[in-house]
């Protein structure tokens, strides 16, 4: 069961619009995937938790995460 964890966690965040809302789809499936399965992959996707745990690790994010990032604040 262990080894269905993360693929079940890279579904949610792909599916989910809540995460990055503001952002285009294709930035919504894949612009921060590798951050957030390096940096933050025990943070579970929802109740806005995902952008703050990204953006605790900021300065070694991807730049296409960063920008990203960056659009759902405008």
């Amino acid at each position: 069961m262990p080894t269905l964890r993360l693929p079940i966690i890279i579904c949610a965040i792909g599916f989910s619009g809540a995460a990055f809302a503001q952002t285009p789809a294709a930035d919504q499936r894949g612009a921060c995937k590798a951050d957030y399965e390096k940096f933050c992959a025990g943070t579970a996707p929802g109740s806005g938790r995902l952008v703050p745990c990204l953006n605790k690790q900021r300065d070694q994010l991807s730049d296409a995460c960063k920008k990203a990032l960056d659009s759902r604040k405008k």
